[in-house]
C-alpha cells in the first residue's frame, strides 16, 4: 500500500497513509548523474542517513515509508522545466527504548529538470539509477491486451476506492494521465464524500499524503480495468495507527455495500495489529469491533482487498515514526474475509515484456509485507497451507508490482503551485488498486461479483502445484527473495504458498478466466 509520496515517515503520525512509497527526485541525490545542462537549479543534501537498528544506508534524502506510496515527482508544465522536492527518510527501528526516527533531511532540496513528461524506463535507469514503469508495460508484463482484445475490460463493474481526504484534482489528473498513454475514460468517475471532510489543504502533510496516495489508486485501478466505473470514497479522519480513522472508514463501507455501490473495495492503508488498543492483555476486541464492514461484504458478494505493508515482515509502533524490532503485521490485510496483497519486483524491457522472472519486493526503499497474525486463528481456506501459516491467518495471499526500483508514474496537480507533475511511486499501495482492476476483469467473464476470492484463490494456487497445470490457472510463482527488513528477519519466497509473495503473482490472460471459472 503506498499512501503519499512525501514526508511520509515525518509526519506519519499526523496522519499521513501507512502504505506505500513516494520517493522524490532529489530523494535520489546521491544516485543522480544528471549533466549539468540538465540542471537549471539543484540543492542536493548529503549522502548515508542510517537506520539506527539496523545499520542499513539509505539513499540521501530517504525514502518516504508507511502505507503511503514512495514517488520521485517531475513536476512543472511543457513551458517550464520539471522540480523534484526531497522527502523525510524512513521510520528506525525501535530498540526496547523510545523511538528514534531518522530525523528529515535538512533544507529543501530541488531539482530543476528540462522535461516535465514520465521518463522512459532507459532515462529513469541513466538519470534515477533505478527502473520506471508505465500502465502499457505492465499490461503486456501481466499479459493484459489479449483480454482487452477480446472485451475483458471491467465493463459493467464499479472498483470502489477508500481514501482518507481523497484528492480535489482526481478528475483533471486522471484525465491528464489517460491521455499521456492513450487509455480512454472510465465510464465513470464518481466520488462519495462520508461525512463532513474538512477543506483541503496542501500544506497540511496528512491530506498531502492522502491525496497522493488516492491520486495512484484511482490511476492504477482504471489502467488495468479501463472498462470499469471508479467511485472514490472520501472519509474525513486519516487512518493512521490503533482505531483512530477505521470508525468512518467501516461506516463508509458499510454503507457503499448496503447501497449496491461497487463490485471491489481497494484500501490502500492499515494499522498494525499490536497497535489496537488491549492487545498486550490479549484483548482484541478494540480490532474485532471493526470487522462490521467486511462481514457485510461477504454476505452481499462484494471482494476486499487490503495492502499487505511496505516495511517486509514488521511494521509501525503507536508512533508512526518507529517500527517494531520484531515481526508484526497490519489489519485489514490480516483479516481473513480480506485478500491480502503483497509486494514484488519486476524487471522489464522498454516494451513490458519481463527480462527475468519477478522477485518479492525487497529494495534501498522498502519490502512487501508478510506474515502471521496474533489476532486470527487460521481459516479454514488456509489449511493446504498450514505447514506455513501454523495455526495462524497467513499474509500476503497474492502479489503485484510494488518495489520503488520499479516503480509506476502517476499524474497529480494538487500542490499549491497548481501545476501538474509526474511522480513515480512504489509500495503495496501499487499493487493494491492494480489486483483490484484484476477482480472487476473477472467479474465481469463470471457475469457477476464474486465477492470473496480467497477460497478460490487458495483452490487455484493448489492447482497451480499440480504437474499438469503449467499455469493454466495464471497463477505464475514467486521464488527469489525474502522481506526481512532492517534487523526483523522474514520470510523467504518458496515454490507454493509463501509469507513473502503469497501465491506469487500471476497472467492475467489465463488467471482472470480461471478465477471466473471456480464461481460458476
Amino acid at each position: 500500500m503506498l499512501p503519499s509520496p512525501r514526508r511520509i515517515a515525518r509526519c506519519r503520525a499526523a496522519g499521513i497513509p501507512r502504505r506505500g512509497r513516494l520517493l522524490r527526485l532529489a530523494a535520489l541525490a546521491a544516485a543522480l548523474a544528471l549533466p549539468a545542462a540538465g540542471i537549471t537549479a539543484a540543492t542536493l543534501p548529503a549522502a548515508g542517513a542510517t537506520l539506527p537498528a539496523a545499520g542499513a544506508t539509505l539513499p540521501a534524502a530517504g525514502a518516504a515509508r508507511s502505507a503511503s506510496p514512495s514517488a520521485i515527482r517531475l513536476s512543472g508544465t511543457p513551458a517550464g522545466p520539471a522540480r523534484a522536492s526531497t522527502i523525510a527518510g524512513p521510520a528506525a527501528f525501535g530498540g526496547g527504548g523510545g523511538a528514534a526516527p531518522i530525523p528529515a533531511v535538512a533544507g529543501a532540496p530541488v531539482i530543476q529538470l528540462q522535461s516535465p513528461d514520465p521518463f522512459s524506463t532507459a532515462q529513469c535507469l541513466a538519470t534515477l539509477k533505478l527502473r520506471c514503469y508505465s500502465p502499457l508495460q505492465y499490461r503486456v508484463a501481466y499479459n493484459l491486451n489479449s483480454l482487452y482484445r477480446s472485451g475483458v475490460t471491467g465493463k459493467g463493474e464499479t472498483i470502489v476506492i477508500v481514501d482518507s481526504f481523497g484528492s480535489p484534482t482526481i478528475r483533471n489528473d486522471l484525465g491528464v494521465f489517460d491521455r499521456q498513454w492513450g487509455l480512454p475514460d472510465p465510464p465513470a468517475l464518481d466520488v462519495l464524500a462520508f461525512g463532513k471532510l474538512p477543506k483541503f489543504s496542501p500544506s497540511n502533510a496528512s491530506m498531502d499524503g492522502w491525496a497522493e496516495e488516492t491520486t495512484l489508486d484511482v490511476e492504477y485501478a482504471h489502467a488495468i480495468a479501463p472498462g470499469a466505473k471508479i467511485l472514490l470514497v472520501e472519509t474525513p479522519t486519516a487512518e493512521t495507527e490503533g482505531v483512530t480513522g477505521f470508525p468512518e472508514i467501516m461506516n463508509a463501507e458499510k454503507y457503499v455495500i448496503d447501497h449496491n455501490l461497487g463490485d471491489v473495495i481497494s484500501q490502500s492503508f492499515g494499522a498494525t495489529e499490536n497497535t489496537f488498543p488491549g492487545f498486550v492483555t490479549g484483548n482484541y476486541s478494540s480490532l474485532l469491533d471493526l470487522r462490521y464492514a467486511f462481514t457485510d461484504a461477504a454476505s452481499h458478494n462484494i471482494s476486499v482487498l487490503a495492502a499487505s505493508g511496505d516495511t517486509g515482515a514488521t511494521n509501525d509502533e503507536p508512533d508512526g515514526a518507529t517500527l517494531y524490532p520484531y515481526r508484526a503485521i497490519s489489519w485489514p490485510s490480516s483479516d481473513p474475509l480480506v485478500t491480502s496483497i503483497g509486494g514484488t519486483q519486476l524487471l522489464l524491457a522498454q516494451d513490458g515484456n519481463k527480462i527475468q522472472p519477478d522477485q518479492v519486493w525487497n529494495d534501498t526503499y522498502g519490502a512487501g509485507g508478510g506474515g502471521v497474525s496474533s489476532v486470527f486463528s487460521r481459516p479454514a481456506y488456509q489449511n493446504g497451507v498450514a505447514n506455513v501459516t501454523g495455526g495462524r491467518r497467513g499474509a500476503p495471499d497474492i502479489s503485484m508490482s510494488a518495489a520503488v526500483s520499479g516503480g509506476c508514474w502517476i499524474y497529480a496537480s494538487f500542490e499549491p503551485s497548481g501545476a501538474g507533475g509526474w511522480e513515480i511511486l512504489g509500495g503495496t499501495s501499487e499493487a493494491t488498486p492494480m489486483f483490484a482492476g484484476i477482480v472487476a476483469l473477472a467479474d465481469q467473464v463470471a457475469g457477476y461479483s464474486l465477492g470473496d476470492i480467497n477460497p478460490a484463490l487458495y483452490a487455484l494456487g493448489a492447482a497451480s502445484r499440480g504437474t499438469s497445470d503449467p499455469s493454466r490457472t495464471g497463477i505464475v510463482d514467486v521464488t527469489t527473495g525474502s522481506n526481512t527488513y532492517g534487523p526483523v528477519t522474514g520470510y523467504t519466497a518458496t515454490p507454493g504458498y509463501d509469507l513473502a509473495s503469497g501465491w506469487g503473482t500471476i497472467d492475467a490472460a489465463r488467471f482472470v478466466p480461471a478465477l471466473a471459472r471456480v464461481f460458476r
